[in-house]
């Protein structure tokens, strides 16, 4: 595997992750035409797509051999941009397929409750400051 230099990575990581924000940003205006916005149908498409896309991807550059370059543009950059959900799901998959089943667990349910803990403590930081 040809090794990447620092410079290089960001680059790749910062263009590809342009590509996959703006993917995210065209699929949520797209499924708030479609259906409204009652429900965060395009934040959930692109959970599920990302997740899709990244165990693909996985398998492919595993089976395939692909290079340190096209991990950091596509994995890292497009589809952390799109969703970081897909790496979180893979770290999730990882940890069950090598038999971590309560780490993996801990993981799942406390990613999600701590990011939303997260979400309702910066708000509320700054509805006190801003205020």
């Amino acid at each position: 595997m040809t090794l990447v230099s620092p410079p290089q990575a960001i680059a790749l990581v910062a263009l590809g992750g342009s590509i996959g924000a703006t993917g995210r940003y065209l699929l949520g205006k797209a499924a708030f035409a479609l259906v409204g916005g009652a429900f965060p149908w395009g934040t959930l498409a692109a959970n599920v797509l990302g997740g899709l896309l990244m165990g693909i991807l996985t398998e492919v550059l595993a089976l395939r051999g692909g290079s340190e370059a096209l991990r950091l543009f596509l994995a890292v950059g497009v589809l952390g941009g799109f969703t970081t959900f897909s790496s979180y799901s893979l770290e999730v998959v990882l940890m069950l397929e090598k038999g971590q089943l309560s780490t993996a667990a801990l993981y799942a349910a406390g990613s999600v409750l701590a990011s939303v803990l997260a979400l309702f403590c910066g708000l509320w930081l700054m509805r006190t400051v801003l205020a």
